[in-house]
């Protein structure tokens, strides 16, 4: 399985930037995983910001509940990254991961991921 993210940069707070994410090689099976967005800065662990699970519903970490949606297409293999109101607290290096589906439960940890993508950098400046 291959993760190829995209987008990403540097933004003023306040603004928006917009994450892509897709999922390649014959392996990667949407009946067996599902795609999340993680993020993690030098000085924290990679923590899970927001996935689709299985049955389409989207789910976000505490922080970003309101300003990120996370979207993906109908074939399962691109996940979308939709981030306003963006804040210094959100700069980090975003990546895109697989989780199996019977990890869903603590799909926000690092454990429970299949594969990572290189990630990208979302710098946000004050």
């Amino acid at each position: 399985v291959q993760l190829k993210e995209s987008g990403g940069g540097s933004v003023q707070s306040g603004g928006s930037l917009s994450l892509s994410c897709s999922a390649l090689g014959d392996t990667y099976l949407p009946s067996l995983y599902f795609l999340a967005w993680f993020r993690q800065t030098s000085d924290k662990e990679r923590e899970g910001v927001a996935a689709v699970l299985f049955d389409g519903t989207p789910t976000y970490a505490d922080s970003v509940k309101g300003r990120f949606t996370v979207s993906q297409n109908n074939a399962k293999n691109m996940l979308f990254l939709q981030m306003n109101d963006l804040k210094p607290e959100d700069t980090s290096m975003y990546y895109c991961a697989t989780v199996p589906h019977i990890s869903r439960a603590s799909w926000y940890l690092s454990p429970a991921v299949g594969h990572w993508g290189q990630g990208t950098q979302v710098t946000v400046f004050s």
